[in-house]
């Protein structure tokens, strides 16, 4: 796409009278590859460490737990956590993450993300949402925070996809 990629951003917030609501972070990509590809792309701990993470160790497939990795880590780092729920080609990609060393991933201890694929023209279309920030039981600051934080992650990373895609689907 001329000018980069078209990134429709929504930030899912519900209004309530004691406060705001962090709900689900959404956003949609179009993108000059197959669903294939882009599914491989957004699957595979080697082509994840292309446009997203620094570092990822996992099996992709239900169930498969690793870590994903961002930063120096000769000097150490930063791991998270990183577990598999649905792998379902070239449709469905999504994993829990963010959940403590030693706990399996759940509802209540993680953020959910999931990467949906459809095809688009000559390319797909790729619908990405991460919920889960208010179920973890975190006082309001701590949600916000977090929230925030996330937004501007994605808001980082999710315009390389479509870079990194379009050469892994030309073979580079």
């Amino acid at each position: 796409m001329p000018g980069g990629p078209a990134i429709v951003m929504r930030n899912q917030t519900l209004q309530k009278v004691a406060g705001m609501e962090f709900g689900t972070i959404e956003r949609e990509i179009h993108i000059d590859a197959s669903p294939e590809v882009v599914f491989d792309v957004v699957s595979s701990p080697g082509h994840l460490r292309g446009w997203w993470p620094d570092e990822a160790e996992f099996p992709a497939a239900p169930g498969g737990a690793g870590r994903i990795g961002f930063g120096d880590f000769s000097p150490g780092g930063t791991w998270v956590q990183f577990t598999v729920v649905d792998a379902v080609p070239p449709r469905l990609f999504s994993f829990r993450w963010t959940h403590e060393e030693g706990e399996s991933a759940a509802p209540g201890n993680s953020n959910l993300v999931v990467f949906e694929l459809e095809p688009a023209g000559s390319g797909t279309l790729l619908r990405m949402t991460e919920s889960g920030f208010r179920e973890r039981g975190w006082d309001e600051a701590k949600v916000a925070a977090k929230y925030a934080e996330h937004i501007t992650a994605w808001d980082f990373y999710l315009p390389r996809l479509p870079v990194y895609a379009a050469k892994a689907g030309a073979g580079a």
